[in-house]
């Protein structure tokens, strides 16, 4: 993601949630403070941003191929079933809270994700 002259990178199995907007009233009327909506077990968001995946080893039977310059290049994952502008929900105890261009996201793994919800088109 991209936001004026700073970019972020989301690495290995972690997704980057923009947080959905909590209800600040409850089915009866009564207003919640934003400290009780945060402590919810559980939460939901638009994905903003995916990882790689699971990293797996480089293909080379070479160990020190990894050291020579072309490790980067040559690593493989597993992806992820999390994509870009899936609706998710997940556990919010796992999430980690970052702040990046004055706007607070999530930076959730994707085993603690438990649904993810897709436009079909």
């Amino acid at each position: 993601m991209i936001r004026g002259d700073k970019e972020i990178y989301v690495v290995a199995d972690r997704v980057l949630i923009r947080i959905d907007d909590m209800e600040e009233r409850t089915a009866v009327g009564l207003y919640l403070p934003p400290t009780a909506l945060e402590k919810e077990d559980v939460q939901s968001g638009r994905i903003e941003e995916v990882g790689p995946g699971f990293p797996l080893p480089p293909k080379s039977d070479d160990d020190n191929a990894l050291w020579e310059g072309d490790g980067v290049d040559s690593m493989r994952y597993i992806g992820l079933q999390a994509k870009k502008g899936d609706h998710a929900i997940f556990l919010r105890k796992d999430a980690i809270e970052i702040k990046f261009d004055d706007e607070k996201f999530l930076v959730v793994p994707q085993a603690a994700i438990m649904v993810l919800e897709r436009d079909i088109a």
